[in-house]
């Protein structure tokens, strides 16, 4: 997992929800090349690694927060984001934003639910 790019958990369980703080198509530290595509993939298996520290799968999520530079890429990023959950349909927000950390495009939040 990369360090964080500023002063924050990555993954925390409160209870029997674990939060997930929003993850970017970050790769040892470096930025995925690739754009919208590679970055959406990356931030959604950065999302499980944390998730599967702490013993949770992308199954178990519940919410995700999704934040956009570009609505222009919402169709695009929906194609991968659904085929990375599968079946799977959390309840979901997607935000249009200026600008996100390390230049991302994309950047997703996630809360699961695991009871212990």
């Amino acid at each position: 997992m990369s360090k964080p790019l500023g002063p924050y958990t990555p993954v925390v369980r409160a209870g029997d929800f674990i939060v997930v703080s929003g993850q970017g198509g970050l790769v040892d530290g470096v930025k995925v090349d690739g754009g919208l595509v590679a970055e959406t993939e990356q931030a959604i298996k950065n999302i499980a690694d944390l998730l599967g520290s702490v013993g949770a799968s992308l199954d178990d999520v519940v919410k995700t927060t999704c934040f956009l530079t570009d609505m222009e890429d919402y169709a695009e990023f929906n194609r991968v984001y659904t085929a990375a959950f599968g079946k799977h349909r959390p309840s979901r927000s997607c935000v249009a934003v200026s600008a996100l950390p390390a230049g991302f495009v994309v950047e997703i939040e996630a809360w699961a639910h695991q009871p212990q």
